[in-house]
């Protein structure tokens, strides 16, 4: 890893000389109205003042990329955190117009915005409308009052239901909410009541996540002092949601993305895909062609417009395996002759024994030239995708 200076010349002489013809963009916003006791993402608690001078920044960061983005169709935006709807709606308007007087926007190009259920108002939604977005996020995560004060959520399932409604009364179709099971204390009653209000709302997309304790986070600190579901209990309430789903024609196209045909979250899928995409905002990742690099962590420092980029330079194995275990994961699974296509080599033949065994011990598929997981597969996925993880190629 080293460090480049966001101004250099050799950062532009390699932006400009790697990558596709298109691209995505991420906007990082590092603000809650309360961090909640499972996140580990890079966001805090801030005043109004520090939300107006953090966009400044982010425009200001945005207007160097201005001549990279000239040459280049924008074809999905994603605003994520920490928490955009906690900040004054108008300061996204704001940066949402100076990004498209600078970009050029594919014609079906997909404008996310992230929210919380509390602070998604009917006045938000229709600025976000206003300023060009076209799908809406919300966390949702639990319709049970005591699950979601136990993980620290600020928000009601009466709050959750209200925002879902202003959703569609303001006409954005294209809206996911995202939902965890694993929760402390959740049954499997808890589970069958999600999926009756997602089919009584007619949710076009939800992401079902696992939780996942991450070192360091209140929840991870105190594990102890809460009684989690069992892990044959997790695998009972994750089949009863993909069963359930795709009885209400909510497709499975990757483990835990669930959607209406259409209704696909295109910004996702170019992560998934490892296509090209730029981060902005106080530790944003970004991705072009073979190289990875982060922003700043400080929000002091990103606040004052000091920005710096640590990059990674990652090998052909390396990107391999990020492809590899992400193609797993999408329902489409590993396209043989893209993989061949990108990688130069011959995928069948270099995991010949990988790919017998998971074959065999029927955790994969192999047909029409696509690797896919099967259902059990599914089940034991970091299993199959470690299998497949190599140090070098034959």
């Amino acid at each position: 890893m080293n460090t480049l200076d966001f101004k250099s010349q050799k950062f532009w002489d390699f932006l400009n000389t790697h990558g596709s013809d298109d691209v995505s963009i991420y906007i990082h916003i590092p603000f809650c109205e309360q961090k909640c006791l499972y996140c580990d993402f890079y966001s805090q608690v801030s005043s109004a003042e520090a939300h107006e001078k953090y966009i400044d920044s982010l425009i200001c960061e945005l207007s160097h990329y201005k001549k990279y983005l000239s040459s280049k169709e924008v074809k999905s935006i994603f605003v994520g955190g920490g928490t955009p709807s906690a900040i004054n709606p108008k300061l996204i308007k704001i940066f949402m117009e100076y990004l498209k007087s600078i970009c050029k926007l594919s014609d079906d190009c997909e404008i996310t915005a992230e929210s919380n259920p509390n602070s998604l108002t009917d006045e938000a939604i229709k600025i976000y409308v206003e300023s060009g977005i076209n799908r809406i996020s919300m966390g949702a995560q639990s319709f049970n009052e005591k699950i979601l004060k136990t993980i620290g959520r600020i928000h009601s399932p009466e709050q959750i239901y209200n925002a879902i409604e202003s959703i569609q009364k303001n006409g954005i179709k294209n809206f996911n909410i995202d939902l965890m099971l694993a929760l402390p204390n959740q049954t499997i009653k808890d589970i069958n009541k999600s999926l009756e209000i997602v089919k009584r709302y007619d949710i076009p997309h939800v992401s079902y996540y696992s939780l996942i304790l991450e070192e360091g986070t209140p929840l991870y600190n105190n594990m102890y002092s809460y009684q989690f579901p069992d892990e044959i209990l997790e695998r009972k309430m994750y089949r009863k949601i993909v069963d359930t789903f795709s009885l209400n024609h909510l497709n499975q196209y990757e483990i835990s993305n669930f959607s209406k045909r259409g209704f696909e979250c295109k910004h996702n899928l170019r992560y998934w895909k490892l296509k090209d995409y730029i981060g902005l905002g106080c530790s944003a990742q970004s991705n072009i062609s073979s190289i990875r690099y982060s922003n700043v962590t400080s929000l002091k420092n990103y606040l004052n417009q000091n920005y710096s980029y640590v990059f990674e330079k990652l090998n052909k194995i390396e990107r391999l395996n990020e492809y590899t275990m992400l193609g797993l994961r999408l329902n489409e699974g590993i396209n043989i002759k893209e993989i061949n296509l990108k990688f130069n080599i011959d995928f069948e033949k270099e995991y010949k024994s990988v790919i017998t065994k998971n074959i065999d011990n029927k955790l994969i598929t192999l047909n029409d030239g696509k690797i896919q997981l099967t259902t059990i597969g599914k089940d034991i996925s970091n299993v199959v995708e470690l299998d497949f993880t190599r140090i070098t190629c034959n």
